[in-house]
This record gives C-alpha cells, structure tokens and sequence, in this order.
C-alpha cells in the first residue's frame, strides 16, 4: 500500500510539473483514491513577485464548473416535481427570450442544460490589459447578459445542433429563482454546499477578493506582452454560467457525493448521464468528449469514461473529474495561464487531461494487468 501511495504521489507530482514547464504560473492539485486517501501535488509559484510556493489548499474560482451545481439544482428541482426538463423558457421567464428569431417557446430546459438551444453567446470579456484595468470592477445581471445575447439571431435552431453556451446557464440562473423565489446561488448554498460540508464553497457576489491562501493569476493579453496580474476582478461570470469560489478539497467532495448517487434521485443522475457529441470545435480540446447535462463525460486510457466538467477564465484553467462509481476523483487548478495561441491551449489542455488520466487511471498492481 505504502508503495503504491508512493507511485501516485510522484505521478501526479511529475505531471502538475509538466504543465509549469509550458508556462504555466502555478498548479495545484489533489486526487482522493478509491479507498479514501487523499494525494496533493503543487508546481510552480503563486506569485510572480515573492516567489512563494502554491498552496496546497488554495482558493480559485471554478468558472464553468459552476454549471454542474447549476445543473444539480436543475435536476433536483425536477425530482421535486418543480419544473420539467420539457418546460419551456417561457413557461419560467415570458419575453425573456424574444426578438431576432429568438423564441424561448421552442427551447426546453434540457436543451439549455445540454447546450442546444442554440442561444448566441455575446459575452463580455476583457480585450486587452487597458480594458481590464477600466472594466474589472463592472458587474453584470442576468437580465444584461440575456440582452446581449437577443442582439443577435439564434446560432441554429433548438435541439438541432451542439455549441456551448454560457447565456444558456445564465438563463437557468433565472428559471431557478423563478422557480424557487430564490437566487441560483442560495439553492446551491442549500441543496449541496451546507448538507456536503463544502466550508470552502462560496458565491463571493461582486467582491473583487479571494480568501487567503490563494495563488495569484496573470493573463497576457496579445503575444508577448507581459503579464497582468488579474487576480482581483469582479469578472462578467457571476450568474450560475459561473461565479463560485472554491478549493481542489471540496470539488472532490462534491463531484464524488454527485456520482456516487448522494446529491440526486437515480432517475435524475440517470438523466444527467445521458450524452450526445460535443461540437467539433471543441473536439481537439476535449478529444472523445460526451455532453450530458452539466456533465461532459471523457474516455480513460484504461477503459471507460469519467465525468466531470472544467472552467477557464482570466488566467484560470480549472478541472474536477471523478470515476463513474464516484470513488476516485481528481481536481486540478492552473493559474496564470498564457495562451498566446489555439496550439499554447492545447499544449496546455493536453497536461491537464494527462494529469486527470494519470490520476484516474492508477498504475495495476505487480503481476496484475489494468481492468
């Protein structure tokens, strides 16, 4: 046992290492095995002007892995007998979706959770480190993205074709607090965070801030230029497309009690599980990836699939994965980020998803082949 712990804990030491050495500022990164012990690596440093390490139980903000406790909500308030998966955007939020060909009545709440709404993403981001410095205090309602997004005709017709969309979480931000009468964030904090014990899970509202300890992050925002520390920001993504504040500890937890059949009824986490093809412009960066809802499911190199979802934003690459029994989980995260290219992102995602294959995928016991 002590040898085989020894095995995974240089493994995952040597591959948080490989991703820094593409550029990457810091990675932390904690694997839980199947009989409960917990394996953390760090690599790199958390800040670029003292140096010091990463910490091993740093805060981060996990962007679009929100969307799996959305989508939790979503589901158990299905079980509930709250909504339908078939309900409409309009049966929950009349008008919202309107105008330029856009028709909430012919998109369905599945089709929102699994990205075939066809909704068109208008997002707001930061273009470069003069628009950062000016706007990374500006928050945005659900109401100001939606209006962005009905700028403009939908990317196809509903259920007709694949492409992820973060307005299409926004707007299930919205349906649950119509549902509900309470904001997306307070289910969240209600239905999982308080009855998993998730201390280190927030919603941090507008506040620039993260907790301490955390690493810091940089962007770079054109090829060579030097990196801008975008730690501190508010950020566009605060209304259930992401938003949430966490550590590797507790996404484990979370993505383990939510496979493990602890968080949703069987025939919801059954539903969950169904998946279609991702679209082919995000097949180089997920190769094999499913779709379910709120759940991408991914091959392993030693049989079968695991389930989880990533996040990005602003220097931030995050990814929580768990075995399809629950057992076995692995969350990562990545700060400063420098992309200068489509090839520097898959340089970069390929380590990540090495890091989760390895962590997932423990090497077989002597004299035993992989299952």
């Amino acid at each position: 046992m002590a040898a085989r712990q020894h095995d995974d804990q240089a493994r995952l030491r040597r591959d948080a290492g490989a991703i820094t050495a593409l550029g990457v500022t810091g990675v932390q990164a904690r694997v839980v095995t199947g009989d409960g012990r917990s394996l953390t690596a760090t690599s790199g440093v958390a800040d670029l002007t003292s140096r010091r390490p990463v910490p091993r139980n740093g805060y981060f903000r996990i962007a679009s892995v929100t969307k799996t406790f959305v989508a939790t909500v979503i589901l158990r308030l299905a079980a509930d007998g709250g909504l339908s998966l078939d309900d409409t955007v309009e049966r929950w939020l009349p008008g919202v979706v309107s105008g330029n060909g856009n028709d909430g009545r012919a998109i369905t709440i599945r089709q929102l959770l699994q990205h075939t709404g066809g909704i068109h993403d208008d997002y707001p981001d930061f273009t470069s480190a003069r628009a950062f410095h000016r706007h990374r205090y500006d928050a945005y309602t659900p109401e100001q993205i939606v209006a962005r997004a009905m700028r403009h005709r939908p990317d196809f017709r509903p259920g007709k074709k694949w492409s992820y969309s973060n307005t299409g979480y926004v707007l299930l931000g919205m349906i649950i607090e119509r549902v509900t009468g309470h904001p997306w964030h307070q289910e969240v904090r209600d239905r999982i965070v308080r009855p998993l014990g998730l201390r280190h899970t927030f919603w941090p509202g507008t506040s620039p801030e993260l907790p301490q300890p955390h690493a810091r992050t940089y962007q770079s925002f054109k090829p060579g230029e030097q990196p801008v520390d975008v730690t501190e920001q508010v950020g566009s993504g605060t209304n259930g497309e992401a938003g949430l504040v966490s550590t590797t500890a507790d996404l484990n937890r979370f993505f383990r009690a939510l496979l493990g059949g602890r968080l949703l009824p069987p025939a919801q986490l059954a539903r969950m599980k169904q998946t279609i093809p991702v679209g082919k412009e995000f097949e180089p960066f997920m190769p094999g990836a499913r779709d379910g809802l709120g759940l991408f499911a991914r091959p392993l190199s030693c049989g079968g699939a695991y389930w989880g979802h990533e996040g990005g934003d602003s220097g931030w690459i995050s990814a929580a994965a768990v075995t399809a029994d629950g057992r076995r989980s692995v969350t990562v995260s990545l700060s400063g980020v420098f992309a200068d290219s489509t090839d520097d992102v898959l340089r970069v995602e390929r380590a990540m998803s090495k890091l989760i294959d390895d962590a997932l995928c423990p090497p077989p016991t002597p004299g035993r082949g992989r299952r």
